[in-house]
């Protein structure tokens, strides 16, 4: 399946450099591209009612209507993975971007250099959402995109996994067997938990808290080893 990439702005000179810019670097990559520009947030939004395939919004701030941080959140409320880069040629907004997990700010007039890195981030991070652990149930083979889960936890001569969504999946197996599928996003901590660094919420000296509100006990002298290793993360 192609790459989706969508650009919005209201600026038809900045969007068709945009897109002349972007599909210079799909060819340099010899990437399949599917690259759609919408005039306005509305636009896109009207179009994402129909078809939610999009990997990378990039996006302008002040539009006529409805302004791109907006759109930003709207998208974000349920749609965690696609990758929002801010292209603008207003500093002032910044700090806006934290609220939605932006990717990247670009500042207009574009740098084709600066564009080509943000855009090779992007794709490195799709590519890393894609990988998934395989996991064997007592009905059923499931696929679950390592960037679906919080944490494993050892039970005896089975394995349980928590997915984002709140699901749990029951596994024969153990923990050792489960972390030859993981990336480095993941971490071992003590015997019985292995825990996804990048959806920690909150750590303190006795528990670890995920953003659906599951959390873990901390064992003892993991504290700072669980601190450090988020720090690299970041």
């Amino acid at each position: 399946m192609a790459y989706q990439i969508h650009i919005v702005d209201d600026s038809p000179a900045d969007a068709e450099r945009l897109e002349e810019l972007t599909q210079r670097w799909a060819g340099k990559r010899e990437l399949s591209v599917e690259l759609m520009r919408h005039p306005s947030a509305e636009a896109f939004l009207f179009r994402y009612e129909e078809n939610k395939a999009c990997d990378l919004l990039l996006l302008d701030i002040e539009m006529t209507g409805m302004d791109g941080v907006t759109l930003a959140k709207t998208v974000r409320r349920e749609n965690e993975a696609v990758s929002i880069v801010f292209v603008t040629g207003y500093s002032d907004y910044i700090g806006e971007g934290y609220d939605v997990a932006a990717l990247h700010y670009l500042m207009k007039p574009v740098n084709e250099d600066k564009l080509e890195q943000v855009l090779d981030r992007a794709l490195a991070r799709r590519l890393r959402e894609e990988r998934a652990l395989t996991l064997k149930t007592a009905e059923e083979v499931l696929r679950v995109p390592l960037s679906h889960v919080l944490w494993l936890e050892s039970a005896r001569n089975y394995v349980n996994l928590r997915e984002a969504d709140g699901r749990v999946h029951t596994v024969r197996g153990t923990l050792s067997e489960m972390e030859k599928q993981l990336d480095d996003r993941f971490m071992r901590v003590g015997r019985s938990f292995i825990v996804n660094l990048t959806k920690l919420h909150r750590i303190t000296r006795t528990d670890m808290t995920f953003p659906d509100g599951s959390s873990l006990p901390v064992p003892r002298g993991y504290y700072e080893v669980l601190n450090r290793a988020i720090i690299k993360k970041l």
